[in-house]
């Protein structure tokens, strides 16, 4: 009896024999492009979070300006530094300016807005089917201080 179940049991393991290497030949491709739109997740999460982050600092910084160029200069300036801070790497940037408050009267309310833009690259990721960059755009708006000297 114990015979049989020995021929029993080597023909259920040796009819088995290649199933995990199939297995993980199935698996493995669709991990890969899980892997991949995680790593693309968090890249255009932590953009969108810094293009933000560097759009209020910009606008802030640009308040404090005595004059719109000036402004400009500042808010340029601060916006490329926070994007680099951070790490995020844009395939093209852009930083726009609404100074127009600097024209109000003293003593009016007046506000600088400013929108920075960056493209991130996603080719490098190699996953079937995403874009080869994704734009972030964020606006923010800082008020200029109604009775100092413009």
């Amino acid at each position: 009896m114990s015979c049989l179940r020995d021929r029993i049991t080597a023909v259920r393991v040796d009819g088995e024999r290649g199933s995990a290497t199939l297995e993980l030949a199935i698996i493995t491709p669709a991990l890969l492009l899980l892997l991949g739109l995680i790593v693309m997740a968090g890249r255009v999460d932590l953009a969108a979070g810094t293009v933000e982050h560097a759009a209020a600092s910009a606008a802030r910084e640009a308040t404090l300006a005595r004059d719109p160029a000036a402004a400009v200069a500042a808010a340029t300036s601060t916006a490329a530094a926070d994007l680099a801070a951070q790490g995020v790497v844009c395939a093209s940037s852009a930083v726009d300016v609404d100074a127009a408050g600097f024209a109000a009267a003293l003593g009016e309310a007046a506000t600088v807005t400013v929108t920075v833009s960056c493209t991130v690259p996603l080719s490098d990721l190699a996953v079937p089917g995403l874009p080869g960059s994704r734009t972030m755009t964020a606006s923010a708006t800082s008020s200029l201080d109604r009775y100092r000297s413009r």
